[in-house]
């Protein structure tokens, strides 16, 4: 299963939640905020440096659903920019892309893909956003998670206060349960979903 981190970064929580990870030595795909990247390049050199993958999730936390095709795509490309000019690397080397509050039209989708873009959603939502006690986190995921699940998780303004000691619980929690950690699929090893 794989763990993942919308909304971030942030310059209290990222770092708090990254030395959880290190010390665990999970792997774990972060889904960044555009302008927040730009805000904070070393919080993103630092996801990257210790291993972890990045994604996009806008620029802003706007749903897809809010913005035209025009917007979107100059904004994903906005995005990967300031994770070159932050990290390095090439643009596609950030094409995963996680819509914020999981909306979008089907034309969304067809746009993503022609775009180069991976569109990636999640299986496992336990709702930390609205903060309840990290017990009850806990508690969420491992009523949910199942071999190949994606959690997914907060480390931004919402959730991510507490989201370093909800990973510093679930991580051994997960492992007693015989689950072990991965990063996202290569999209080249997934099946087809047909024509666009």
């Amino acid at each position: 299963m794989a763990l993942t981190f919308d909304d971030g970064p942030h310059p209290q929580h990222t770092p708090a939640l990254l030395r959880v990870l290190q010390e665990f030595q999970v792997p774990a795909t972060f889904f960044v905020l555009g302008e927040r990247v730009q805000r904070w390049p070393h919080l993103v050199r630092q996801i990257r440096q210790q291993g972890h993958e990045i994604g996009l999730h806008g620029w802003q936390h706007r749903s897809f659903t809010q913005l035209s095709r025009s917007e979107l795509h100059s904004g994903l490309r906005r995005s990967q920019a300031a994770l070159v000019a932050a990290c390095g690397g090439i643009p596609e080397e950030y094409r995963a892309v996680r819509p914020p509050n999981g909306l979008f039209w089907p034309q969304t989708l067809v746009d993503l893909r022609r775009w180069g873009f991976f569109p990636v959603m999640w299986s496992v939502v336990p709702e930390d956003w609205l903060e309840p006690p990290v017990a009850v986190v806990v508690e969420r995921v491992l009523a949910q998670v199942r071999p190949g699940s994606l959690i997914v998780l907060h480390d931004g303004v919402q959730g991510g206060a507490q989201v370093a000691e909800v990973t510093r619980q679930l991580i051994p929690a997960l492992r007693e349960e015989g689950f072990d950690f991965a990063g996202l699929p290569d999209p080249a090893d997934l099946p087809s979903c047909g024509k666009d």
